[in-house]
């Protein structure tokens, strides 16, 4: 891992130039590119057939531009859309600043009561967990979802995997009117994370999830388990683990990223005899049907009404890591061989 530099041509008109304050680092995915774990580097993706096709790889190293959780104020602009001195949620990967055509690329302007460190949530990682309850919504609802809640409000809800992603989620849920947000993990940070933030913990080292669920949530003998279970971690035993905790009938949202087989998912057991379901929500594609109603933007709106609300607690427990941009690449080696743990971190650029 090293740095490089580019040289930024003059502005052009109907563009704007920013510098970086904070960029996020998504570990989860960036680390499948340190690891070569990533599908991107072993195939490619026809978006015409919607298949990967192997053998083909689409990207090669150097992968020159990582990360999509920035946070930037803008030092010049040539387009009515932005001022100078504006603080923006962007995704442009982990650079010290970056040249945007307001056309083609997303930018979402952050409230000037918001802590701009909480920016990195809203220009996608936000919207990558909004767009999972949304999901939820639309398996309840179908095409009347009016609002992001109408899937998880007054329900009983179950997330696995308590990082990033898990962690957001679970937030929204609670914040959109869950009854009850419990989030699984085996890791004490994660766990104390979730208490921080008001949410069930589940340590996996001491019940299962699927218990948990089954002996706190029932409606009848035959009728226990999780309304909806968020699946937020990328192993195939915690995909099957959150099929066994809902109830009959119920969703797991699927927010993972796998870049593995599936030998411990075991379709012909609670899934067949349950009649359960599994939905993938993944940020690229809202639930068919409500794409004239949702799209980012909304969701990235969505997001910044959960940290106005929410903010302290997100600050407090899921950003543990602030580190300076220049010890990024030994972090994320660190990272890589588990040579420390991190949950949220946050390289920081510019005060």
């Amino acid at each position: 891992m090293f740095f490089f530099e580019y040289e930024e041509e003059p502005l052009r008109d109907g563009h704007f130039r920013v510098e970086t304050l904070y960029t996020g680092l998504s570990a989860g995915t960036e680390l499948t590119f340190f690891k070569g774990t990533n599908p991107y580097l072993h195939s490619r993706w026809d978006a015409e057939f919607g298949l990967f096709r192997e053998g083909e790889p689409s990207q090669y190293y150097p992968v020159n531009f990582l990360g999509y959780m920035e946070v930037a104020r803008v030092t010049e602009t040539r387009t009515p859309a932005v001022r100078a001195g504006k603080v923006l949620a962007m995704n442009y990967g982990h650079k010290s600043g970056h040249t945007a055509n307001p056309v083609y690329e997303f930018f979402a302007p952050l409230p000037d009561d918001l802590d701009p460190i909480l920016g990195i949530y809203v220009a996608l990682m936000g919207p990558i967990c909004a767009n999972g309850l949304l999901h939820a919504a639309a398996d309840l609802m179908g095409q009347n979802v009016h609002a992001l809640g109408d899937g998880v409000r007054g329900r009983n809800v179950l997330v696995t995997g308590g990082g990033v992603v898990g962690l957001v989620t679970a937030l929204f849920c609670k914040h959109l009117g869950a009854a009850e947000v419990a989030v699984a993990d085996p890791t004490r940070a994660r766990l104390d994370a979730a208490r921080g933030l008001g949410l069930l913990a589940i340590d996996e080292n001491e019940i299962e999830p699927s218990r948990f669920c089954k002996e706190r949530w029932h409606a009848s003998a035959h009728e226990r388990g999780a309304d909806v279970v968020f699946q937020c971690r990328a192993h195939s035993a915690s995909l099957n683990e959150a099929l066994r905790s809902l109830r009959p009938q119920g969703t797991v949202i699927d927010l993972a990223f796998y870049q593995g087989g599936a030998n411990d998912l075991r379709l012909g057991e609670e899934f067949h005899h349950n009649g359960l379901s599994i939905r993938c929500a993944q940020i690229s594609r809202v639930p068919r049907g409500l794409a004239h109603s949702w799209n980012i933007a909304r969701l990235a709106r969505e997001t910044i009404e959960l940290l106005q609300a929410q903010g302290a607690r997100v600050r407090e427990h899921i950003i543990t890591d602030v580190i300076p941009f220049d010890d990024a690449p030994q972090f994320i080696a660190d990272l890589a061989a588990r040579k420390r743990h991190a949950i949220q971190a946050v390289l920081k650029i510019k005060d």
